[in-house]
């Protein structure tokens, strides 16, 4: 995946240098996420987006994490294609977190030209990815240089706290029915809870996924035309066939609970799905969806209702 391909990524959600261990202890992480490091003098904590600015909002640095194969497709694609193209200069530098490879370009941002840097580190189950934009005017105070010191300062870390995660949500979680595995998603939106992990795959087990859905229909008939086609939209569940699909209520509001069942994960495993939307006249709905193995569906439920009837507003 070229760096050109990853950019738009971080705009929507939007170095001769050793390494010192110093690094590790001033890195800042930005909430929610698993990468980190030591922002170059000036900047600070972003209030709209995850990483960090300036405090006129000008020089920007924006943190994500992609896909853990990202990073071994831009291997790949530096490896192929070692001298850049277009005016794109490629390089690499040691971290804290392993080899990174990062790019330097110059281009606009509206009228203003900018310098614009992109980076990918490698992490545990995930691809770290920095995107840097300087204007014009600021480089001689954040060189090249700097920007190379403040990449070579990059660290992960194994997991970010369930306090940490769930307090990004824009709602309350009051009830985690015992699930251990807590994973951001999209920080601010969705969240995952599982009793399996990243790793050895979600699943073969229970699970959950809270998040938010923007504008949703009004009308009763519109809605549940949209929760039917929502749920068999669900990702990762094949042959799916819907076996229940009704409105309730859910803490005193209108909600719609459909149920599938299907096939899930490499091995075909047999699931039932159930997802809830508990709708709302303006602004985002929340949308709940929940696995388990069918034959784990039982006690599993019982859980998954303690988890949806615990979700409060925030304030």
């Amino acid at each position: 995946m070229p760096m050109k391909l990853i950019r738009p990524l971080a705009a929507l959600a939007l170095l001769a240098v050793s390494a010192l261990p110093a690094f590790a202890a001033d890195a800042v992480f930005p909430p929610g996420l698993r990468l980190g490091m030591v922002p170059l003098v000036g900047l600070s904590t972003a209030k709209t987006f995850p990483g960090f600015e300036s405090e006129d909002g000008t020089v920007k640095v924006l943190i994500t994490e992609l896909p853990p194969a990202a990073y071994g497709e831009v291997v790949s694609a530096f490896n192929s294609n070692p001298a850049g193209t277009g005016g794109v200069k490629q390089d690499k530098i040691e971290t804290p977190a392993g080899l990174a490879y990062f790019t330097t370009e110059s281009g606009k941002a509206g009228e203003t030209a900018v310098k614009r840097y992109s980076m990918i580190v490698p992490g545990a189950g995930f691809s770290g990815y920095v995107a840097v934009q300087i204007p014009e005017n600021a480089t001689k105070i954040y060189t090249d240089e700097a920007v190379r010191q403040m990449f070579a300062s990059t660290v992960t870390r194994k997991q970010v706290s369930a306090e940490e995660q769930i307090a990004l949500m824009p709602f309350k979680i009051t009830d985690l029915a015992d699930f251990k595995d807590i994973r951001t998603l999209a920080p601010g939106s969705s969240i995952i809870l599982a009793d399996g992990n990243e790793s050895t795959g979600y699943e073969s087990k229970p699970f959950m996924i809270l998040g938010l859905i923007g504008a949703t229909p009004q009308a009763a008939d519109d809605r549940a035309r949209f929760a039917q086609e929502a749920a068999l939209q669900i990702p990762g569940v094949r042959e799916s066939r819907v076996t229940m699909s009704e409105p309730i209520r859910i803490n005193g509001q209108q909600g719609f609970e459909t149920r599938i069942d299907g096939v899930s994960g490499k091995d075909k495993t047999p699931v039932t799905v159930v997802q809830w939307i508990r709708f709302s006249s303006g602004g985002a709905s929340l949308r709940i969806i929940a696995s388990a193995p069918r034959d784990q569906w039982q006690a599993a439920f019982t859980r998954f209702r303690a988890v949806r009837d615990g979700i409060q507003p925030k304030g």
